[in-house]
This record gives structure tokens, C-alpha cells and sequence, in this order.
């Protein structure tokens, strides 16, 4: 067979995944290998033309915005590559008390987020279990804060039961890196050398109640096309034995930090890649939400929207009481500094729906209920639905006067393409009702 016909097949191998993709169905590792080595321009055209519309299939148009909280940047690891890591000398330390943390939750609510991530660095004194049940108390009985979610170093699974029974939706934990030489290299120090205790602690998470998880490779550490299907295989073990894998697959890229001592170059991620990996995980894990942070610049964060991305954060800060000051030590360098109204204001101009919803964890709809609302192609009416109704609460309380009158617009052309129901609950919002959904 010559090199033209070997081509011939590989394109039409390609269009076949495309298609079971199309379907919603999971992609095995050899169908994700044949994606990750693929270097047809052409091809690739189509492959992210095909992400686009298997996430417009599960979730429609709409993007879900949050903010990650930092409640400290303590830490008993050595991560080579981490502004955070205990051998960072010059690194101005904190942890938020109780009371700091609801002030910073509270500026946020403000601002309008409904969703917050809350991020620790792994210090079992300074952010173990106790201090996580008194925050997550506190902000949900001190502000307008209707879901925390956590990003927290591993657990043991009677701690996860009490995380989950304090009220978190979602568990996120990344591995870093799945290739064990580089893992040990870059983490030679504290209780996160120890890669099997985090590698299994999805399994914790989910034997302890967490029907969602968030999971992630930091791209950069190794070489991206492993990562990928080592992510992947992860997931769908996953999937194999509980029913459901991660709610979220989140696409950090290695970025510049203080005292990092990590040459970022070697295994670089180029922008063309990052936008490859955000199809390849669509196209894989159809159900997924697809997470992008403000580690990236604006331009490639709406680039990223168009090829599967479906949830990003907005106005992030990488360091407690970031919020309210600078000064401490910041995990990483930010890309994107738009604030959430003019990212909403953007993902609008996009064609996207700005989603501010809660609705999922106010209704029981995760793990494999949710899967299954996903497959039948019904979650997107949940999700264009809710995303208004959040959108317009949104507008009413926190937008400027210009955003507000822009966005109106948006909103009604949207409520056009919902069900005759949404508009009864649209007026609730506009009486003064909260937290109106379906």
C-alpha cells in the first residue's frame, strides 16, 4: 500500500471516530491515540467542527463561569513547579480565618457568582477537614454563595464523607502527571510524593458520596499526547466501575511562577495543541464539562469555546484575599483579566449563553442521573433554560446600566427557542424572586 492510500484509510479511520463521536458515544485509547498523532490540517478542521457540535448536542450553547477562592497558600509540598511549594523562601504566606473567607466569598456574590471554587494548598493544620466544614458552614450562611465546590489535596474517605456532608457539589483533584518518572522528579518532598495516594483518590471520593468529580493534568509537565490518553483511560476506569466518571475535565497549562524551578519550555503545550486537547476530551468524554482558566489569554479562551470548552472562570485571583488585596504569593501567573461582567458580556457577543446556574446540585442531577439526562441529548434544555434565568437575575442585580440593556436584548431572543413555561418564571425573577429554575 503507498503513502496515498495509507492516508486514504487514516482519513477515512478519523471521520469513522467522528461519527461515533456524533453519536455521543466513548472513545477507546486507540481512536484517542489516532486523534493525538493525527497532523492533518484538513482533518483537523473537521475534528473540531465535530467537538463543536457534540457539545452543542449534550449542553447546548450555554458556558457556566465561576471563581476559584483561595483560602491559602501554605503548603507541606515541594512541587517543583508551584509559586505555593514550601521551597519558595520569598513567598509571602497566608491562610484565610473563617471570617476572612466569607468576606471574600461575600465581594464575590456581590459581583454575582453563584458558584465558587474553593482552592488549598496541602497543609493538614493550616486547611485539613475542620477548617473546610467551618468555611463551607460560614459562606453558605453568611452570603448568596449557592454552591462550593472544592479543590483540596487527597483525603481518606471518612474525610471526604464529611467534605460531601458540609455541602461541596464537586470533588477536584488533579493528577498532575500520569507519567510516574516525571511525578516523582517534580514532586520529590511532603505527602504529595506518594502518586498512588493520588491516583486513587477519585475512588475515596466517590466510595465516600462524591458523585462528581473534577479531574486534570497539568499540560507541561510531560509529553501532552500521553497525558491525554492517560487522563482518558483514568475517566473511563472510572466510568467502568462506578457508573459515571468526571463531571469535569479540567485544561491548565503550565504557566510561569515564582521560585518555580522548572524550565517550562521542554515539554511546551502551544496554543494549537491546547485547542487539540479541548476536542480530544470532547470528542472522547461527550459528557464532561470542559473547564478553561484564566491561566490563558482572552483571545484563546473564546477560541476555545468554539471546540468544546463549556465551563471557564472569569476575574480570577490566584492567592488568598486576593479579592480584597494583593500581595501574597500567587499560584501561577494569570493570562485573562477581564472581569465577570465583561466576560459574560463577551461570551454573549460569541453567540454563547453566560450560564451563572446552580440548578444541577439545588436538584439531585448528578453522577449517572445526570449522564443519562446528557446521553438523551435532554440536558441542554435544562441548561439553556437555567442559564436565562441566571443570566437575567444576573442583569437585575449586579450588570451596569449598558450591559444590562445589551444582554435584555440577548435574553429575549433567547426565551424565543425555550419552552412556553420559561417566560412564567422569568416574571418571578423580575418580582424579586432568587434562585428561580427548573
Amino acid at each position: 500500500m503507498n503513502r496515498k492510500e495509507d492516508k486514504k484509510k487514516d482519513a477515512l479511520f478519523i471521520r469513522d471516530i467522528l461519527a461515533r463521536s456524533l453519536d455521543l458515544q466513548l472513545l477507546n485509547l486507540t481512536e484517542v491515540s489516532a486523534l493525538t498523532h493525527l497532523d492533518d490540517e484538513v482533518l483537523w478542521d473537521e475534528v473540531y467542527e465535530a467537538a463543536r457540535k457534540v457539545k452543542e448536542k449534550v449542553y447546548g450553547n450555554r458556558v457556566v463561569l465561576f471563581a476559584p477562592l483561595y483560602l491559602s497558600n501554605e503548603c507541606m509540598n515541594n512541587c517543583l513547579y508551584c509559586g505555593f511549594r514550601k521551597g519558595n523562601r520569598d513567598a509571602k504566606r497566608k491562610s484565610l480565618t473563617v471570617d476572612e473567607a466569607v468576606e471574600e466569598a461575600a465581594f464575590l456574590s456581590r459581583k454575582g457568582y453563584r458558584r465558587l471554587l474553593l482552592v488549598a494548598s496541602e497543609h493538614t493544620k493550616r486547611a485539613g477537614i475542620e477548617y473546610f466544614e467551618r468555611v463551607t458552614d460560614a459562606i453558605y450562611s453568611q452570603t448568596d454563595i449557592r454552591i462550593l465546590h472544592a479543590n483540596t489535596a487527597p483525603m481518606n474517605t471518612e474525610d471526604f464523607r464529611r467534605l460531601k456532608a458540609a455541602g461541596v457539589g464537586v470533588y477536584q483533584c488533579f493528577q498532575e502527571t500520569y507519567h510516574i518518572p516525571s511525578y516523582r522528579h517534580l514532586h520529590p518532598t511532603g505527602p504529595k510524593a506518594d502518586y498512588a495516594w493520588r491516583m486513587s483518590v477519585m475512588d475515596r471520593a466517590i466510595e465516600a458520596g462524591f458523585e462528581d468529580v473534577g479531574m486534570g493534568v497539568l499540560l507541561g509537565l510531560y509529553d501532552w499526547r500521553w497525558e491525554v490518553s492517560a487522563l482518558i483511560s483514568h475517566s473511563r476506569r472510572l466510568i467502568n466501575k462506578y457508573g459515571f466518571g468526571p463531571h469535569t475535565l479540567s485544561v491548565p497549562r503550565l504557566q510561569p511562577a515564582e521560585r518555580s524551578e522548572l524550565d517550562c519550555s521542554t515539554y511546551r503545550v502551544s496554543d494549537e495543541d491546547l485547542k487539540k486537547i479541548v476536542a480530544i476530551y470532547r470528542l472522547a468524554l461527550p459528557f464532561v464539562g470542559v473547564v478553561i482558566s484564566t491561566r490563558e489569554s482572552s483571545g484563546l479562551r473564546d477560541e476555545l469555546l468554539s471546540v468544546g470548552a463549556s465551563q471557564i472562570s472569569a476575574g480570577s485571583k490566584t492567592s488568598p484575599w486576593g479579592y480584597m488585596k494583593a500581595g501574597d504569593t500567587e499560584q501561577f501567573q494569570i493570562g485573562d483579566s477581564r472581569n465577570l461582567e465583561e466576560v459574560v458580556d463577551r461570551i454573549a457577543e460569541l453567540g454563547f449563553m453566560p450560564s451563572l446556574c446552580t440548578a444541577c446540585y439545588r436538584e439531585g442531577r448528578s453522577g449517572e442521573q445526570f449522564r443519562d439526562l446528557a446521553q438523551s441529548e435532554s440536558m441542554k434544555k435544562f441548561c439553556h433554560e437555567n442559564a436565562i434565568l441566571s443570566l437575567k437575575e444576573y442583569l437585575e442585580d449586579c450588570a451596569s446600566p449598558e450591559v444590562k440593556e445589551k444582554l435584555s436584548k440577548f435574553i429575549r431572543e433567547e426565551i424565543g427557542k425555550s419552552s412556553n413555561g420559561l417566560m412564567e418564571k422569568i416574571k418571578l425573577v423580575d418580582k424579586g424572586e432568587r434562585d428561580v429554575h427548573i
